[in-house]
């Protein structure tokens, strides 16, 4: 098989009947659509054996979280690409088709991503994806079509093929070969900022990542943990400190780290200033596990071969550029 398109499905009954049959619909005759159910409570399971009984499920004991439960699914499947697709994705005719002949013409692309749009708002990028997910040099990262909450209007600006920094999780095409490589993603991260460290060890690989604008996708977004979870922005702040220290190069790694320390501690002081004492704890406690999860990090930090120069990186500070030089897209960062 060519392409094995998998949905990591948790508890998503709803989502699967609104989304899975532009899925199946849109599917080349060369790949196959695999619904891999994360130990869902819900009657998930019950609605594909009844409504899609020919399609492939693989049922997981429990909810192993969004980067182990696809480490354990893609052990049991086989093909040329993996498509990491969240549930609550809609797709368009011939969406596989161009980013898996760009991938078949350049074998140093190991992961790509689609032009990705909001569902409600069919003209915005969407803010888990955009146009191709970049990072700055202190661990910030952002889209092209979206800087922290600010999301661009599509008007074709970003409709060239590029290389990103990092393909979206939402939506990820990946070699299988560099999948096991690489050893899938860090089951530890359990759920966000988890394929901005597989896009960055693949990177320290010797690999690229690439946006194709002739795929669109439109995604709903939020639909596992609300926009403002204490433990959304726990795993945040924790993945984040992780990502860096596993991934920085070792010169950089000492000052960009306290430095996060520092920004990290007015993210929570704003938090409670906001009325939001549970967020501020999360940062306090993401800081906190991350210390514990320092020795473990060190043997990661030593498969992953970090790199002096990283390609697709912004040198700069996000946080200046958006919120002082009131910066609002993209484009304006480069110029």
């Amino acid at each position: 098989m060519k392409t094995a398109i998998v949905i990591l499905n948790w508890n998503g009954r709803d989502m699967l009947e609104r989304f899975l049959p532009s899925v199946t619909h849109y599917c080349p005759t060369d790949a196959e659509v695999i619904v891999a159910d994360n130990g869902s409570t819900d009657d998930s399971v019950a609605f594909l054996q009844q409504h899609y009984p020919t399609l492939r499920t693989i049922i997981l004991d429990k909810n192993y979280g969004f980067a182990e439960g696809y480490n354990r699914a893609l052990q049991q499947v086989e093909a040329s690409y993996f498509v990491l697709l969240n549930s609550d994705v809609e797709v368009t005719p011939h969406w596989v088709e161009p980013v898996v002949a760009m991938m078949d013409n350049d074998p140093t692309i190991g992961m790509a991503q689609p032009k990705m749009l909001m569902f409600d708002q069919r003209d915005t990028f969407e803010y888990a994806g955009g146009a191709g997910g970049f990072i700055d040099s202190y661990g910030y990262p952002f889209c092209r079509g979206r800087l922290f909450n600010c999301l661009e209007q599509d008007h074709g600006q970003y409709d060239d093929r590029c290389e990103i920094f990092w393909a979206s999780g939402a939506a990820m095409f990946v070699r299988s070969g560099l999948w096991r490589q690489l050893e899938g993603l860090d089951g530890d991260f359990f759920a966000h900022m988890e394929e901005i460290d597989f896009c960055w060890r693949a990177k320290n690989a010797g690999y690229k990542a690439y946006y194709c604008p002739e795929s669109i996708i439109y995604h709903v977004g939020g639909g596992t943990l609300p926009k403002s979870s204490p433990r959304k922005t726990y795993l945040n702040f924790r993945n984040n400190m992780a990502l860096l220290y596993k991934n920085l190069p070792q010169k950089r790694l000492g000052c960009t780290i306290a430095l996060r320390y520092l920004l990290d501690g007015v993210a929570a002081l704003k938090f409670l200033a906001e009325g939001h004492p549970q967020e501020f704890k999360a940062v306090y406690k993401a800081h906190q596990d991350f210390r514990k999860w320092r020795p473990n990090l060190k043997a990661k930090r030593l498969k992953c071969n970090p790199q002096p120069a990283t390609t697709c990186m912004y040198r700069k500070l996000l946080l200046i550029q958006h919120y002082l030089l009131r910066k609002k897209t993209f484009t304006q960062l480069y110029q």
